[in-house]
């Protein structure tokens, strides 16, 4: 049985707490992630600046964030709380990414976009490092979660053209289908289910009226997405990091988000690339192609046969002459000339930065989370906290196997995975106190 320690609840700091220093703090970490998120362009449905990077608004809002948020970090961070969110793995991975960014086939290009992707992962370990206590924490998710889901609902009252698919763009079939402040349904679908799991680290901490408030519009904002992987992945990422915990099972989390992810693993690119799966899969489940990914997946497998080791290079594969200049099966699910990525976050990094890049991330992204969850030390603020990352890190890992989103400058599901993968690294190696009023 878990022994879970904690200072007696006390209600939440006054108003006049946002002018002391650690109110400045978690005012800033309000503003970076709520920037982040939704950009400083939202209700883009075309493309989102905020990830092409091609729109000079964006680039200016994002590199002077990217300074102002290296100027918090040193200035207002405490420095045990960066030595706890920086790890030697994570620097490992990212020389990986910089070298995939030598390899690309316009290096000048790759590093600019590579600088969105540098900014944001800095930008996040701001988010963290900023706020002083538990507390401050809620602030940051109450404030910044209010105002993305609110600007999104807005969005849908006010600019349903734009907030909500329409049946004369791009993808027909979504038409009606919620997007709201996102360039589409299936990023704004993560980033509710992410707020709604904000909700219940909410609720948890007895900041219940705020917690059950943003869980519901969260939860209501999802459903209208019609995001059935997200439907299907949220209440399973709850279920598996709460229930084990509840009974008394905490470290049975680790074993179960293992399961989870083999498991996923095998249904997805297993049935492609392992030949029993492969057979098994043609034998029972014939029709079992994940809406065409199948075929991306085994060309994908193919092409990363051929350039294993460094890959070819970042933004260097997809929607390149290495791709659309070949033929088009039309036995095929999908035309993979005109596909923008691999609909798998997994196979994107092999294809890009080749397989040992690949092997570092596994490590990084799945591994070293387990780690840090079971070194968390049982006291109320850490678990809870710890729980909530968890929480994140399993639903976008699993998420990870049918959308593309790794490293893909400041994509908002990007951006929630690297805010729990670090955050779990945090709450590991630091106590985390209700308030330090």
């Amino acid at each position: 049985m878990s022994s879970i320690v904690s200072p007696r609840r006390t209600d939440a700091p006054p108003l006049t707490a946002a002018f002391t220093a650690s109110g400045v703090a978690t005012a800033i970490a309000t503003m970076v992630l709520t920037i982040v998120i939704v950009s400083f362009r939202p209700f883009q449905p075309a493309g989102a600046g905020a990830i092409e990077g091609g729109d000079i608004v964006n680039q200016l809002g994002f590199g002077s964030l990217g300074a102002f948020a290296m100027f918090a970090l040193v200035t207002m961070a405490n420095p045990a709380r960066l030595r706890a969110i920086v790890g030697l793995p994570w620097i490992v991975l990212l020389c990986f990414f910089l070298v995939s960014v030598g390899e690309a086939a316009d290096p000048n290009a790759a590093f600019r976009a590579a600088s969105f992707t540098l900014i944001g992962i800095t930008a996040m370990a701001t988010v963290l490092a900023l706020p002083r206590d538990g507390d401050s924490f809620s602030t940051v998710l109450i404030v910044a979660g209010f105002l993305i889901v609110g600007l999104s609902y807005a969005g849908v009252i006010l600019y349903p053209s734009v907030a909500i698919h329409g049946a004369d763009g791009f993808e027909p079939e979504h038409s009606g289908l919620w997007r709201g402040a996102f360039s589409h349904k299936n990023i704004a679908a993560p980033v509710m289910a992410c707020f709604s799991f904000a909700g219940i680290y909410l609720i948890r901490r007895h900041w219940r009226w705020s917690g059950y408030i943003l869980l519901a519009m969260s939860m209501f904002f999802m459903v209208h997405t019609g995001s059935k992987t997200t439907a299907g992945l949220v209440p399973l990422s709850i279920m598996l990091v709460l229930l084990p915990g509840m009974i008394g099972m905490r470290l049975g989390t680790p074993l179960l988000f293992t399961l989870a992810v083999v498991g996923t693993a095998f249904a997805t690119l297993g049935i492609v690339f392992i030949e029993p799966l492969q057979q098994l899969a043609a034998h029972h489940f014939p029709e079992l192609t994940y809406t065409g990914r199948t075929t991306v997946w085994a060309f994908a497998g193919e092409m990363i046969a051929k350039k294993p080791w460094f890959g070819y290079g970042y933004e260097s594969f997809w929607r390149t002459p290495l791709v659309t200049g070949i033929g088009h099966a039309y036995d095929q699910g999908w035309d993979i000339r005109f596909i923008v990525h691999g609909h798998n976050g997994y196979i994107d990094i092999a294809v890009t930065m080749g397989l040992p890049a690949l092997a570092a991330a596994v490590y990084v992204f799945l591994i070293a989370p387990l780690r840090d969850y079971m070194r968390i030390p049982l006291y109320k603020e850490n678990v809870f906290l710890g729980d909530f990352f968890m929480m994140v890190v399993l639903f976008t890992a699993l998420n990870a196997f049918l959308e593309s989103f790794f490293f893909r400058r400041i994509d908002p599901v990007w951006m929630f995975f690297v805010f729990g993968v670090l955050g779990l690294r945090m709450v590991s190696r630091m106590v985390i106190h209700k308030n330090t009023g």
